[in-house]
């Protein structure tokens, strides 16, 4: 299976358990591989043959500024979501980051996988 993978994106939502987490929008980071529905791409060097990387982002961020999320599982299992179903991609790896959100921890975050990799 051929697959894309973004790394670093940053984008800004609305995620905590506690209420102080809930205050403003926080960025979180996302890491995502995205499986591809075929291997045309490859060989037609055209865009209508993957998934547009450009798009994916930001509908994703799109989607995120407008939800609520209070756990970081909620908010990867969205992400997976969108991914699959709106771009057909036939499975897809889903990891969010928080940066900083506890006292001397850089990063705290979820990994989930979604779909089927045959």
């Amino acid at each position: 299976m051929d697959y894309i993978y973004l790394h670093g994106v940053r984008a800004k939502t609305l995620i905590g358990w506690y209420d102080w987490e809930r205050l403003a929008p926080q960025v979180v980071e996302l890491d995502l591989e995205i499986g591809l529905p075929s291997s045309r791409a490859a060989t037609s060097d055209n865009l209508t043959d993957t998934i547009d990387y450009d798009k994916v982002v930001s509908t994703l961020r799109a989607s995120m500024a407008e939800q609520h999320f209070q756990l970081l599982e909620a908010l990867a299992e969205h992400i997976a979501h969108i991914v699959l179903d709106g771009f057909g991609a036939p499975w897809v790896k889903v990891s969010v980051t928080k940066l900083g959100i506890l006292h001397e921890v850089g990063r705290v975050g979820v990994t989930i996988e979604r779909g089927s990799r045959e």
